[in-house]
């Protein structure tokens, strides 16, 4: 009989260092790590509002390798043919990288999600570490140092309920970004063409040579076969080196009769000294 892991939520923020046991974890992310944005587009669907995720943050990361997720906001109020969404970028490197830092196995993590949709339940500010708290303006939880406003406690995951709002971290993909991918994709299908290309030419030349060579053996009445032409050919060498040897003996046994001529013409043999 197999038992599951008791499943644990944790908040995992920089700052924090978590205390962790074998559990399966279900984690929400910070706000620190990752950037959000409420958009109201004139969309209905999300699979067409993740089209113009990157450009709708061009104008506020930093250089890095991004990923990106959307959700529809459903509690919103928009005009017709309008959706409001909830859109997010993050760094799949820096997360993975406060996995190891925290001591967080891969294999141990359940679920990813955003503090943005996982903790809407909370009322005023609540302090997440030593010099930052989070709080929810114009429907965004923001993070803020503790100094700028007052706190209502301390975060209690106790209660939450998890949504269905989830995301995959890429392992590998800080290695390439998107954009060199694209291109050496380009560069790989330039290369199969001009290696189909190549192929085809390959296969136009050897497709001629097989037609000249069956034109060679039908002038030529040769045998079928590469071997049965060896064989003939051999033959013929026999052939041609018996004749050239008689020839050269003939011709020295009449240099000793002192024959300096010979013809035939007209079924006459004549010989002259």
């Amino acid at each position: 009989m197999k038992f599951s892991r008791d499943k644990k939520i944790i908040f995992l923020d920089p700052h924090t260092q978590q205390v962790l046991s074998d559990e399966k974890l279900d984690i929400i992310l910070s706000p620190s790590l990752y950037w959000v944005k409420k958009i109201t587009l004139p969309l209905n669907n999300v699979r067409d509002a993740k089209k113009l995720l990157v450009s709708l943050f061009e104008d506020v990361l930093p250089a890095g390798n991004y990923s990106y997720s959307i959700y529809k906001d459903k509690a919103a109020s928009v005009k017709e043919n309008h959706s409001s969404f909830f859109i997010f970028a993050y760094e799949d490197k820096v997360i993975l990288d406060l996995f190891l830092s925290q001591g967080i196995l891969l294999a141990n993590v359940s679920s990813i999600h955003f503090a943005q949709s996982e903790l809407v339940q909370i009322q005023g500010a609540l302090k997440i570490n030593e010099t930052q708290s989070i709080y929810f303006k114009d429907g965004v939880l923001t993070l803020v140092p503790c100094c700028w406003i007052e706190e209502s406690g301390s975060l209690n995951l106790v209660d939450v309920k998890l949504t269905t709002h989830t995301i995959t971290l890429q392992q590998f993909g800080h290695i390439v970004d998107n954009k060199s991918l694209i291109n050496i994709g380009a560069i790989l299908l330039v290369f199969i063409f001009l290696t189909w290309a190549e192929l085809f030419i390959v296969n136009q030349d050897i497709s001629k040579i097989e037609n000249a060579s069956s034109e060679i053996f039908v002038k030529h009445k040769l045998k079928p076969t590469i071997f049965q032409n060896k064989a003939l050919l051999k033959k013929y060498k026999r052939i041609h080196t018996r004749q050239t040897k008689l020839r050269q003996d003939v011709s020295a046994t009449l240099k000793k009769k002192n024959i300096k001529h010979i013809s035939y013409k007209n079924n006459i043999f004549k010989v002259s000294s």
